[in-house]
Order: C-alpha cells, then sequence, then structure tokens
C-alpha cells in the first residue's frame, strides 16, 4: 500500500495502517510480506527558511491549478502555507535535517519500506528539481538508511 500524505499530521494515518496490516494478515499474508510505501510533496533546500521560501510560489500555484479543476477558489496563503510545512506535518518541504526527521517521525509511526516524494510541482524549475534531487541522494538518503537499517 501507498499513503498519500499531502499534508497535516501524519498521526491520522495510523488507523489505516492499522486496518491495512490487519486486512493482510486476515487474508493469509505475513506481516513482512505486507509493504508499505509513503508518498508526499516535498521540497528541499540548504536551510528550511530558504526551502519555504523558494518552494512557496510554486506549490501555491499547484493548489490553485488543482482546485480551480474542482471548482473552488481557495488561494493557500503564506500563512496557510507556513502551517503546511510545520515539523510536525507530512509536507516535506525543509532542509535535508528536516527532511530526514520527517522520514524518520513517520518509520517509527508505520514502519514503511518505501519514501516517495513529489519534487516536480507547480512549475517549479528543473534547475531547483536537480537540485533538490542532489540534495535528496547525498544528505537525506544516507542517514534515512543509517537509522533504519538496524
Amino acid at each position: 500500500m501507498a499513503i498519500a500524505m499531502l499534508g497535516g499530521d501524519p498521526d491520522r494515518f495510523i488507523p489505516l495502517v492499522a486496518a491495512y496490516h490487519s486486512a493482510g494478515i486476515e487474508a493469509g499474508h505475513n506481516f513482512e510480506a505486507l509493504k508499505l510505501g509513503v508518498t508526499g510533496h516535498g521540497y528541499v533546500s540548504k536551510t528550511t527558511q530558504q526551502a519555504k521560501d523558494e518552494f512557496y510560489p510554486y506549490y501555491s500555484n499547484y493548489w490553485s491549478y488543482v482546485n480551480r479543476q474542482r471548482g473552488m477558489a481557495f488561494r493557500m496563503t503564506r500563512a496557510d502555507y507556513e502551517q503546511m510545512t510545520g515539523p510536525d506535518t507530512a509536507l516535506f518541504v525543509g532542509s535535508p535535517q528536516q527532511i530526514a526527521e520527517k522520514i524518520l517521525r513517520q518509520y517509527e509511526l508505520f514502519g514503511h519500506q518505501r519514501f516517495i516524494a513529489q519534487i516536480d510541482i507547480g512549475g517549479l524549475p528543473f534547475h531547483k528539481v536537480a537540485s533538490g534531487i542532489e540534495l535528496i541522494a547525498a544528505e537525506i538518503i544516507p542517514v534515512v538508511r543509517k537509522a533504519t537499517s538496524k
């Protein structure tokens, strides 16, 4: 199962994961065979404030587009965005350290085997996407692998 977390507190997905595990075991699967992935929107930069500042116009643009498709006129304010990017939320926007901490916090909650970040959102320029990929590979993955390989 892959859980798409687009915001809010990750704790709210605990019952969903429990239901998945329960249904899988009831259907005769071993617990270890019940793979779980966590997905979410993300942007990483050198510092958390830099990431927030750089990503806000693109993320706001993304949600404006999505909401127009739904017939809604909601426009994300900077205050909405600041709340969504807090340290205890599911939106992965921040420094490599903060993103690693968010992934590991969710790992403690769910024990997932995969993390998938959607980082090409809202018209984000390619050089920012590429820079984020480099930071993920160089600074986030080693931290997460070390912490989860115990």
